[in-house]
């Protein structure tokens, strides 16, 4: 049961990044447009600030629309055949929820007065694509993605016979899908605000556990990363409310990031909210992994130094600069698992220093994103450079504490194996070859169910996991692999759009 709950959450996890790969262009796009519409730097009116203004608004309707558009990532994503006509089901499933749950508020009078989302400021409800209904933030895209998902899987294969085929497949699963919809659009009006207290609960938990809430969020957020599912560690604070809301000129904004986005557009706020402890899961990114780097190659052995370090320091430069880290972090989960206890809590630790010092920035990812994010916003909001000096100590402790413990310990971590096997690139000659060579390696196309990625893994679900050859995996660049129960995680790390483009080209995946 434990087993079977673990891939349940794995392969939601799964989905859950189809929409969230998108979102950090759309979060930088508005940064940078924050700074064309800041009356500290431009002129209000100027064609710099219209401009802006312009750009901006495209971009936030994507980001005050995030139900949308998690709805339907979520029914794809989730869907194991089919999925473009599970995504769209789910669209319609989404307008037809806003419109079944509006009526019956106006049905039973429990439309509440207001004519924008500042006026419904506490009621409970909220506009959403022009309708007034219950306030359930993202959680509505994703409750109601899970439930498309479900029945899609359920009765996509139901067919008929005679005149009544045509009623068969997805058509089926959305004559299922219309009477559940009403009834999850009337439940929700009742059962919702019980909900909310208990979401509002754990925001008040979070805020009163203060520098302990933040370390414990940080650590998990790290500790879950061989698992796949620290994705649900973060993104409820990042885009939901249980990471804070808050009304902002008139608007109503919904997480973390949400709220940080708005309040650096607007240089009359003075004091950013708290709610930024939830955005610097990226120190360790940034600054960490380059302590961990340095140590492994300070241990390694004096004849594995040169082989180690081609190795080692490209992985934590593509940390630093775009805040992917698995790729080095494989080299050591698993052969060293006591370090990643280690490496998690030093990293919960520093997230709770940066928040004791007053820190309020975005920082998720690289530095490409730090520096955009917030060097405009100005030191005094953000005490950014609070932040770097927090960073720079933390390279030293990485350092320190990773060298103490891999030569008091005699750790087997890059450069100290008995014989270092380093992979020299695919053994293939052409792009054509290794996604040949994946596939095969996974047990051949027969044995592959699902193709999905995230932002440095190929995430297969296969028949039997005993077909897949790790060593073959590890041969076409792969730097780690995680195995479940019919599921297998390969890391690539920046190349993992590329690699994926080649298995669903060998597959014959058009969609």
């Amino acid at each position: 049961m434990k087993e079977k709950m673990v891939n349940k959450l794995q392969q939601f996890s799964k989905a859950m990044i189809g929409p969230v790969l998108f979102l950090p262009i759309i979060g930088l796009g508005i940064a940078a447009t924050s700074v064309m519409t800041n009356t500290a730097f431009v002129t209000e009116g100027s064609a710099i600030y219209i401009f802006g203004k312009f750009i901006s608004s495209i971009l936030w309707a994507v980001m005050n629309n995030l139900s949308f558009f998690f709805c339907v990532g979520i029914a794809m994503g989730m869907a194991r055949k089919k999925k473009a006509e599970a995504a769209f089901v789910a669209a319609m499933s989404f307008f037809m929820f806003l419109n079944a749950n509006t009526t019956w508020l106006m049905l039973t009078n429990k439309l509440a007065e207001g004519l924008t989302n500042a006026d419904l400021y506490g009621s409970g409800q909220t506009f959403v694509l022009g309708f007034k209904v219950t306030d359930m933030g993202v959680f509505l895209g994703i409750l109601l993605g899970v439930l498309v998902a479900f029945i899609h899987n359920k009765y996509i294969d139901k067919e008929f016979k005679g005149a009544f085929s045509i009623y068969g497949n997805s058509k089926f699963v959305l004559i299922v899908l219309i009477p559940l919809i009403a009834i999850f659009a009337m439940g929700v009006t009742y059962l919702w605000p019980v909900v909310q207290q208990g979401i509002t609960a754990l925001t008040g938990f979070m805020n009163s556990a203060g520098a302990f809430g933040v370390f414990l969020y940080g650590f998990l957020n790290r500790f879950l990363i061989p698992t796949g599912l620290h994705h649900l560690i973060w993104s409820p604070f990042v885009f939901s409310s249980v990471g804070g809301q808050m009304l902002i000129n008139g608007e109503m904004y919904i997480g973390a990031k949400p709220i940080f986005l708005a309040e650096i557009a607007d240089p009359s706020i003075l004091t950013l909210d708290p709610s930024a402890r939830f955005l610097v899961y990226g120190m360790v990114k940034i600054f960490g992994i380059l302590g961990v780097a340095l140590a492994f190659y300070k241990t390694a052995y004096p004849k594995n130094k040169n082989r180690v370090k081609t190795t080692i320091f490209p992985s934590a430069i593509t940390s630093f600069l775009v805040g992917i880290t698995e790729p080095l972090e494989f080299m050591f989960i698993f052969s060293a698992p006591i370090l990643w206890l280690v490496y998690s809590v030093i990293d919960g630790f520093f997230q709770m220093l940066s928040y004791l010092a007053g820190v309020r920035i975005s920082a998720t990812n690289g530095v490409i994103d730090f520096l955009v994010y917030n060097i405009p916003a100005g030191a005094e909001r953000t005490r950014w450079i609070a932040f770097v000096l927090l960073g720079l100590l933390e390279i030293v402790v990485m350092y320190v504490v990773f060298k103490f413990m891999i030569e008091k310990f005699k750790l087997k971590t890059p450069g100290r194996e008995t014989e270092l096997v380093v992979a020299e690139g695919p053994v293939t000659s052409s792009e054509d070859d290794l996604g040949s060579a994946i596939v095969a390696a996974l047990g051949g196309a027969a044995n592959i169910q699902t193709v999905e990625n995230c932002f440095s893994r190929l995430r297969v679900d296969v028949t039997e996991e005993a077909l897949v050859d790790e060593a073959a995996l590890m041969v076409t660049g792969a730097s780690g692999i995680v195995r479940k129960p019919q599921h297998v995680q390969v890391v690539y790390g920046m190349k993992i759009n590329a690699i994926r483009t080649l298995v669903d080209d060998e597959l014959g995946i058009k969609e």
